[in-house]
């Protein structure tokens, strides 16, 4: 069940200092339009149309020359920190530190990449009733349905060298929650920032097994050029 205690609240963490290099964009990839908007902006508006999220953070570079414009200053519920980092890790962590002291330990953070705006006030409920009082936090997630293989170089190029069980795998989505103080204890004692891809993998070297709830297929990540119009066809359709 979920906490509603009075003294419990969610926040969101939106690390959006990337450069986005595999879109070969004029822009880092947050900014570019989907649907009529800088996906970042769709991804701040799901967390601020959200009852349940008080305030939401957005992390960027500190010469980041774009964010005044997608996210104006005054904005309601939402608090743009230039504090962005080398990697995502080191976005997040930055991020956490600066707010220590404004966000109690036993408050939730919402992690959330910027370049995934097909979030909803839904999936996002979904998170925060799925994960409840699990003191390991948890993540939105895909079952793995397709068959995996194993690639293995070869003359002809790369080949399939085995097929993997997808018993139990599951694709990770966002946003992920922990609690401030674990999610800042784990990134605080990951040494390696390119080994940790998310923040569930930083709480997993703690010996902690965050949730896994089940998200949807809306909620993709922005990679390459072709996600864009697959996010579009999400959001056209409203779901």
């Amino acid at each position: 069940m979920t906490d509603n205690s009075p003294t419990r609240r969610y926040v969101a963490l939106l690390p959006a200092a990337g450069v986005g290099a595999r879109m070969a964009a004029a822009c880092p990839k947050q900014y570019l339009t989907v649907a009529g908007q800088p996906m970042l902006r769709h991804a701040v508006a799901a967390f601020c149309a959200s009852p349940l999220i008080s305030h939401t953070y957005v992390v960027v570079s500190a010469d980041d020359g774009y964010i005044d414009e997608v996210l104006p200053a005054g904005m309601a519920g939402v608090t743009v920190l230039r504090c962005g980092g080398a990697t995502r890790m080191d976005s997040v962590l930055n991020g956490l530190r600066a707010l220590q002291g404004q966000i109690a330990d036993g408050d939730m953070v919402l992690v959330h990449d910027a370049a995934r705006p097909g979030l909803t006030p839904a999936l996002i409920a979904r998170l925060i009733e799925g994960v409840g009082d699990d003191p390991a936090g948890g993540l939105l997630a895909l079952p793995v349905v397709d068959t995996v293989k194993r690639s293995a170089p070869s003359a002809q190029g790369v080949c399939a060298a085995a097929t993997i069980s997808r018993e139990g795998m599951w694709l990770a989505q966002t946003p992920q929650m922990f609690g401030f103080h674990l999610l800042l204890r784990a990134l605080g004692r990951a040494t390696d920032p390119n080994a940790i891809t998310d923040d569930a993998s930083a709480v997993e070297l703690l010996g902690l097994t965050p949730r896994l709830i089940e998200g949807h297929p809306r909620n993709l990540k922005v990679t390459l050029p072709a996600d864009i119009r697959i996010a579009e066809m999400y959001l056209a359709a409203g779901e």
